[in-house]
């Protein structure tokens, strides 16, 4: 990573959720001009469905392409393809289908309608990021959990030391108890990181991710980083132990 993270302290989610809208499109219709397909890993959560919202609101001011971004997720539940649970269904309703991305570049992680289990469609997943993602992510937003976990990498798990692309996850913490999961190899294969952490319930785990002496195996959050740059975009809540 070049440089120390930064950090944006915002006044309320729902601030932070349209500066977040706002920084991503510009960035989307930044890289379009320079003649790139971005390519964008999403995340689930509470804050994340508040600027899905607003990417859609603000959206038809901006010029960017929709058919020409590709978008992944860092992580899903591996659930039944219409499950509310699905991180993926939730982007689609929230403003996917609303701008008009292009199908064939939105890739979800498999459903239980696609695989038999957890390892099985990890790997399926990790062939397709393999196959259509470019070698490295333009943005990836992840979400810290108040345990500082990010995407479905939970401290303690073996899957943190997995140098693979994803992997399976069985006795999530976190229900549902199946899930996938980029792994840290694959999450860190991005120009830029952004954290997107809301809720003074969360403000521990984001003041031990930027401590010093930080141990991923402990905060995963810790194990993140861009090529070019990390950003920790915070509602006060959340930034309240800093």
């Amino acid at each position: 990573m070049t440089g120390t993270p930064r950090i944006e302290v915002h006044p309320d989610p729902a601030t932070l959720a349209t500066a977040v809208a706002g920084e991503l499109l510009s960035r989307l219709a930044d890289a379009q001009a320079a003649g790139g397909v971005p390519q964008v890993a999403l995340t689930g959560g509470t804050i994340a469905e508040e600027i899905h919202r607003e990417i859609a609101r603000l959206a038809p001011g901006t010029e960017v392409d929709w058919s020409q971004v590709g978008f992944w997720w860092g992580d899903e539940r591996f659930v039944a393809p219409d499950s509310p649970d699905r991180n993926a269904a939730g982007a689609r309703t929230a403003f996917l289908d609303a701008v008009g991305a292009d199908s064939a570049r939105v890739h979800e992680m498999p459903s239980t309608a696609d695989a038999t289990d957890v390892d099985t469609g990890a790997a399926a997943y990790a062939d397709e990021l393999r196959t259509h993602g470019g070698g490295e992510f333009d943005i990836v937003m992840l979400g810290v959990g108040p345990d500082g976990h990010v995407a479905s990498l939970f401290p303690g798990f073996p899957q943190l030391d997995d140098d693979g692309i994803a992997v399976g996850v069985t006795g999530s913490p976190k229900p549902p108890p199946e899930r996938i999961s980029l792994t840290f190899a694959a999450l860190n294969r991005a120009r830029s990181v952004w954290f997107l952490v809301s809720g003074e319930g969360k403000s521990g785990a984001v003041a031990a991710a930027l401590g010093d002496d930080a141990d991923h195996h402990d905060v995963p959050a810790a194990g993140v980083t861009g090529h070019e740059e990390t950003i920790w975009f915070l509602d006060r809540g959340a930034a309240s132990q800093l």
